[in-house]
């Protein structure tokens, strides 16, 4: 049963990273455009294997820090649902464009070998520190490591989650692109982040409001 809600919350925690509209989102969208799901796909294969190593520095961390600290718990779970309001305002709020070419069309991407996509979105994954922020907050607000009783088995089962999550993502964005591309347009992309924003805020609201309820 353990496994199960490790697993479990991490691909919720892999999905919740994924899925907002960001520069990664697009550029697979794009590459699916153009290219076809399998291209697409292997760009956001490149996006999960970044968050892979964001998942890792936040889980392994947080469970070290909670082997030591006694109380911990509930300083961070805190910090989390805090965060996480954060977290989703910022989706809600966060700007979507289709590039645009001079023709009114996608912009279109330069096409490069299937190692190449996944080593170019792997790279822009980790040089956004916003990422491993997304993290810190989803594993302290929603994450199971941040118990007196967790120990780094539990950390790597929620990253192999997390990994899952994301690439469950990608491969689930793309199929769709490859089917619905001709009706996909900004106003359906900026609902996708309306969505997501409003579930992590609400997240953040559950995990403050449930820690106020086993304090009070």
């Amino acid at each position: 049963m353990d496994f199960l809600y490790l697993i479990g919350g991490g691909i919720v925690i892999g999905l919740i990273v994924a899925a907002p509209i960001g520069p990664v989102n697009l550029i697979c969208i794009r590459r699916t455009f153009f290219y076809g799901p399998l291209n697409g796909f292997f760009a956001g294969l490149g996006a999960a294997l970044g968050d892979g190593v964001f998942a890792i520095i936040t889980a392994f961390g947080i469970t070290a820090i909670a082997q030591w600290i006694e109380g911990y718990s509930t300083i961070l779970k805190i910090a989390g649902g805090l965060m996480l309001v954060g977290f989703g305002l910022h989706i809600f709020r966060a700007d979507v464009a289709l590039l645009r070419d001079a023709e009114g069309g996608p912009a279109r991407e330069n096409a490069t070998s299937l190692p190449g996509t996944i080593l170019s979105t792997f790279a822009l994954t980790i040089a956004n520190p916003a990422t491993l922020f997304g993290f810190t907050a989803l594993f302290a607000g929603l994450g199971s490591l941040s118990g007196p009783r967790v120990t780094f088995a539990a950390a790597a089962v929620t990253v192999a989650g997390v990994i899952a999550g994301s690439t469950i993502w990608w491969f689930t964005l793309t199929t769709i692109v490859g089917i619905f591309h001709r009706h996909i347009n900004t106003g359906v992309l900026r609902n996708i982040n309306h969505v997501f924003g409003l579930v992590v805020t609400l997240f953040g609201i559950v995990v403050l409001g449930d820690l106020a309820m086993r304090l009070a």
